[in-house]
């Protein structure tokens, strides 16, 4: 059973649409019993950082995520959920994030070539940089799938696992151990994202 973080931020039920036609059970709570029931978690997100950062420990649900992932529960951030693993964000101001993972999520604006659209949307292809990563299973250099962000994750050390070029080499997915991290949707990428979530239920 995977369980989707429910804490008010996200598109839940497509993600749960798209695990369960990938043959996984799912459910969306942010009941603290439920989501410590089950096996693995996935933590979504869409929005500002600030906000979600905020929402997640309101509910208590941040220290879910820490005391499971330490645990070795397999958890998997998507968009603002993977950003929310770093070590902090300077969205809009400076906030904490979880710290799972080194880095730090900052502003395109003022680092990409000018004249490339902010915020980044649309399809890009990966650049595994370490194909390794369980993710990739079924996934191969040079697979699309769909980007929306204006903030991004520098300085993720070993922990990068691919990267997608736009102007600059954008950080695409995270690895560490029990802990992943897409900063595009899989369940808005196609067969491509399709096949990472099948990965990830496998894993």
């Amino acid at each position: 059973m995977i369980g989707i973080i429910d804490y008010g931020v996200g598109n839940l039920f497509s993600l749960r649409r798209s695990l369960e036609y990938v043959g996984a059970e799912a459910v969306v709570s942010g009941d603290e019993a439920v989501l410590r029931s089950v096996g693995k978690l996935i933590l979504p997100g869409v929005g500002a950082f600030g906000d979600a950062a905020a929402k997640l420990r309101a509910t208590g649900l941040d220290r879910l995520v820490l005391e499971e992932a330490a645990a070795g529960k397999p958890l998997l951030g998507i968009c603002l959920g993977m950003q929310l693993l770093f070590e902090e964000s300077e969205e809009y101001g400076l906030h904490k994030g979880l710290g799972l993972l080194p880095g730090r999520v900052v502003a395109m604006e003022g680092r990409l070539p000018a004249g490339l659209p902010i915020p980044h949307i649309g399809w890009n292809g990966l650049i595994l940089t370490n194909p390794a990563c369980p993710l990739f299973r079924d996934t191969k250099d040079g697979d699309c799938v769909y980007f929306v962000h204006s903030y991004y994750a520098e300085g993720c050390g070993d922990a990068l696992a691919a990267t997608a070029e736009y102007g600059l080499d954008l950080t695409a997915t995270v690895w560490r151990d029990n802990v992943y991290g897409c900063q595009f949707h899989p369940e808005k990428s196609g067969p491509v994202g399709l096949a990472m979530l099948r990965a990830f239920v496998e894993v």
